[in-house]
């Protein structure tokens, strides 16, 4: 798989961590925990990229770096 940034944070709206990979525009899932939601945003990530390649969109390449940190 390739290496995107994916941050993960606690959500109080949705009581679940959050995993965000924001190079991959909507490609989130969450978990009890942080470790949940980094496999579930795994899944998610496959999903995305299989997703975009069947309908011919492009994948953008991984940065590799930090994208903002505020």
């Amino acid at each position: 798989m390739q290496k995107y940034e994916v941050i993960i944070y606690w959500s109080n709206e949705d009581q679940a961590f959050v995993a965000d990979v924001p190079e991959l525009p909507g490609c989130m899932a969450h978990g009890q925990t942080q470790e949940a939601a980094l496999q579930n945003v795994k899944d998610a990530m496959q999903l995305w990229i299989d997703t975009a390649l069947e309908f011919g969109d492009p994948v953008p390449e991984p940065k590799g770096q930090r994208l903002m940190l505020a």
